[in-house]
């Protein structure tokens, strides 16, 4: 054959061979590929970890897509329930308004008949660690830790899924609570926790949201990462809200009252506090409060092998020695963001974040029994707090991971890493 007709058929094969590409290729650019999602500006999670585990969802990781089940059957739950309002209470606050939050203390019971003259059955006298009935209506505890649980299970599934089903539930729910002049809360706890013929409202109360608001804080930061149904004006809301807050918790007198608590409610009131800061832009106040948690909190508060006498007093000594340890993983997790490693301190006696956490392991694995008093002992509270530990380094809690007993609903730590309070005890 001549070189010319060789060349044509070269030609010919080319452009079947263009005609073959430019398609796909014009496919492909019609379908451009999902761009990475942005770190949310977390103030407790990792959001440079919960950017990572999005790309691995997307990409098809199947060791994650069970865990994403579970998240998304949590967050599936509140799409048909509240939202819910400060104003929806039978009676407003002793002594307040409406708008301002109420709850009774959790382990207070009447001690007298009920009669006309003795509505509430006053005096109160005090059960430890058994809860009262009566906390759960007429006040606004329930549906505050409904209004955390939802907002941070609806932002975490819209952040993974992108369903936008998920962000305009959160959105609802939190506008709701914080943000519409006829439905929000006033921005202080001024009647948190009182206590019927006796207190109005304590300091001890702060706890109801110190032990869950830093939850509401990251489900905002995860909204901002481009969820429609979140708007720049519900933005600035919040951050208004929370500065509100903040300015309430460190100048009240309730907020130097709470700070001053030398158990586990002055360690969440440090993490409310440093969560806050850090939030809302004050770095050098987030990072002060913990520092200062090395020496007044853990030096303290947790002995030279672990253990936190002060929680083991308790008739749920176990719940409050995984709940404390809650309160100081998270205040660790802030502490990232603004370089201080908590993880790292020692006290003069060896104390440390490391032995708290281990001291709990023979019990969180099922190895021995809780040598202490516990109404009910429930094995999964310590899952998260071990989980913590062992992602700082600490081998023998990365050791017992394998043994931890799941909570119910799953173990969400591969995509929510922060610690939770994982048993039901409310207080």
């Amino acid at each position: 054959m001549s070189a010319r007709p060789r060349l044509g058929l070269l030609l010919a094969a080319l452009v079947a061979c263009t005609a073959a590409v430019v398609p796909a290729a014009s496919a492909q650019a019609a379908h451009p590929p999902r761009p990475a999602p942005r770190a949310p500006h977390t103030a407790v999670l990792d959001g440079a970890r919960l950017r990572q585990a999005k790309i691995r969802l997307d990409h098809g990781d199947r060791r994650l897509l069970p865990v994403a089940r579970a998240l998304t059957a949590r967050a599936d739950k509140w799409l048909d329930q509240g939202p819910w309002t400060v104003v929806d209470k039978p009676r407003p606050a002793p002594g307040g308004d409406v708008h301002d939050y109420l709850s009774q203390a959790p382990y207070w019971w009447p001690s007298a008949p009920q009669t006309a003259g003795n509505p509430w059955g006053c005096p109160y006298v005090q059960r430890d660690g058994q809860r009262n009935p009566e906390v759960d209506t007429g006040t606004d505890r329930q549906d505050v830790e409904k209004v955390f649980d939802s907002a941070y299970d609806l932002s975490l599934a819209w952040y993974y899924t992108r369903d936008e089903r998920y962000a305009v539930k959160a959105g609802q729910i939190l506008r709701t609570w914080f943000l519409d002049p006829a439905t929000k809360m006033n921005p202080n706890l001024a009647h948190a926790q009182f206590i019927p013929c006796r207190y109005d409202g304590r300091a001890i109360g702060i706890i109801d949201f110190s032990q869950s608001y830093t939850s509401v804080l990251d489900a905002l930061a995860v909204l901002d990462t481009g969820a429609d149904a979140w708007t720049r004006a519900d933005r600035a809301g919040m951050a208004r809200w929370n500065a509100d807050f903040l300015g309430w918790l460190t100048d009240s007198d309730f907020g130097r009252q709470e700070g001053a608590a030398a158990n586990n409610h002055g360690t969440f009131y440090d993490l409310q506090v440093a969560a806050l800061a850090y939030a809302t832009g004050d770095e050098d106040l987030a990072r002060r409060t913990i520092l200062s948690a090395r020496t007044a909190r853990i030096a303290p508060q947790i002995a030279a092998d672990g253990s936190q006498p002060q929680e083991l007093t308790r008739t749920r000594s176990w719940h409050y020695s995984t709940f404390d340890l809650v309160a100081y993983t998270r205040l660790a997790d802030v502490g990232r963001h603004v370089g201080v490693n908590l993880w790292k301190y020692r006290g003069p006696d060896g104390q440390s974040l490391f032995k708290a956490v281990d001291y709990l392991l023979p019990a969180a694995t099922g190895a021995a029994v809780w040598p202490h008093p516990e109404l009910e002992f429930l094995r999964y509270a310590a899952t998260d707090v071990v989980h913590a530990a062992a992602d700082a380094g600490d081998g023998r809690a990365q050791r017992a991971v394998p043994s931890l007993q799941e909570p119910p609903g799953g173990d969400l730590w591969a995509l929510r890493p922060a610690a939770e309070q994982l048993d039901s005890i409310a207080g």
